[in-house]
């Protein structure tokens, strides 16, 4: 079968691979669509952590299941299906205690270990959830969007609450999303106008702040000077991740939804006067992508036009660069199979 390995950083290869074999508790998936992630950009450029070369990328995947050994039954063959990609072990302290989403052995399906770019992958029934009512581009991006949906239950997000969202990539626009669904008020900011205004079209936020452009004045006039009482970061940004500790209102919260690779810090005097609360968000539960699925399928999230670009599998490898430019305006490329 095909697949599509990051050989070194700058190096993407399409190359033969044996076919994976079923085992007890385990499904054959045909994958037929995967999502690019800012994973798979950065890992390609040499800026991701825990991340091993050569890789199979590809964690954002939709398909048919092929083969299956379900004790329980509830996979079939024939059954399309998102992969939730978080490899956990279940018996860590993390994992005891209902958050396998940060579980001290985690494999990532395209960090640690290879991933869907593929066109077949096994795959744990237990990390399967069955999307026959969903299309494959919707089944496809739950992943993403329960990164953002994880982030905004973690953060304890209340409505008539203001959360300031940071970065409008494809994670900051599911936070945004998922802000506005629990009934918050959501000011956008990032350092691009297009961007800003597909928060706007997209996500429905209620104000956009350009970064900058006067963005601290401008958010401050939004809130009476009071500023946001949750701040949510998505963009995997050290300075924007930094500058965000000023941003957020005296008893308010601050969660880094994105990822990056260097060391943060910051003053604990105006730490300690806020009696600020610092939140790491990673990944996302079963819970979250049960909530993303609802959502979807109740038509609240438009994913028609969260996806932006799309080439077939056989041609992603020439695509690839130029999704990395701004010029681009990748918001999601999708690649089928």
């Amino acid at each position: 079968m095909r697949a599509i390995v990051c050989e070194q950083v700058d190096q993407l290869r399409l190359v033969e691979q044996e076919e994976p074999a079923l085992q007890p508790g385990t499904a054959i998936v045909r994958i037929r669509r995967i999502g690019i992630c800012g994973t798979d950009l950065h890992a390609y450029k040499g800026n991701q952590p825990f991340f091993t070369y050569p890789r199979v990328l590809g964690h954002e995947l939709a398909g048919i299941v092929e083969q299956v050994d379900d004790p329980n039954g509830a996979i079939k063959a024939g059954d399309q299906v998102s992969i939730i990609p978080y490899m956990h072990c279940g018996t860590c302290i993390a994992c005891r205690n209902g958050k396998t989403n940060c579980c001290t052995d985690m494999k990532v399906l395209g960090v640690h270990i290879d991933g869907g770019m593929r066109e077949r992958i096994a795959v744990p029934v237990s990390h399967l959830l069955v999307t026959n009512e969903l299309t494959l581009d919707q089944a496809a991006v739950l992943e993403p969007l329960s990164i953002g949906a994880h982030a905004v239950r973690r953060s304890g997000l209340q409505a008539g609450e203001t959360a300031l969202v940071i970065g409008s990539g494809p994670i900051g626009l599911g936070v945004m999303a998922f802000a506005k669904h629990q009934g918050a008020r959501v000011i956008a900011m990032d350092i691009q106008e297009e961007r800003l205004a597909f928060c706007r079209q997209w996500a429905k936020v209620d104000e956009t702040v350009h970064a900058l452009h006067g963005g601290k004045e401008r958010l401050a006039g939004l809130t009476d000077g009071e500023y946001p009482t949750v701040v949510f970061d998505a963009t995997g940004n050290a300075r924007s991740m930094t500058d965000a500790f000023g941003l957020v209102a005296h008893g308010g919260r601050l969660v880094y939804v994105g990822l990056v690779k260097a060391d943060l810090s910051f003053n604990d005097p105006e730490f300690h006067k806020r009696e600020m609360t610092l939140m790491g968000s990673r990944n996302a539960t079963m819970e979250d992508f049960a909530a993303v699925q609802a959502a979807v399928q109740s038509g609240s999230i438009d994913v028609d036009s969260y996806i932006t670009h799309r080439v077939p599998f056989a041609e992603m490898i020439n695509h690839f660069d130029s999704w990395l430019k701004p010029e681009s305006k990748v918001i999601k490329a999708m690649v089928e199979l």
